[in-house]
C-alpha cells in the first residue's frame, strides 16, 4: 500500500479520520474500492465503515436520495 501526505488548512478542522472517511467513502461510491478495501483505509471494520457511509451522503446501494425516491414512485 502506498502512502500519501496531504497537508490540509488548519481551517477546515478536520481530523485524520474524518479526511480518511471522507476519501474512501469517495472511491467506494466511485467503484474504486470494496467496501473492505475503503475499510482498511480507515482503520475500521468492514461494518462501522458501511454504518457510516450515510454520514458522507453514499449509499451503499449505489443510489443516491433522489434516484431511490423516483424508483420508489414509479413502483
Amino acid at each position: 500500500m502506498s502512502v500519501l501526505t496531504v497537508q490540509i488548512p488548519d481551517s477546515l478542522k478536520m481530523n485524520d479520520f474524518e479526511l480518511k472517511m471522507m476519501i474512501a467513502s469517495k472511491l467506494f461510491e466511485d467503484g474504486k474500492l470494496s467496501s473492505g478495501q475503503a475499510a482498511e483505509i480507515v482503520g475500521i471494520s468492514k461494518r462501522s465503515f458501511v454504518e457510516l457511509l450515510g454520514k458522507y451522503n453514499v449509499s451503499l446501494f449505489g443510489y443516491d436520495y433522489e434516484e431511490l425516491e423516483e424508483d420508489l414512485e414509479n413502483a
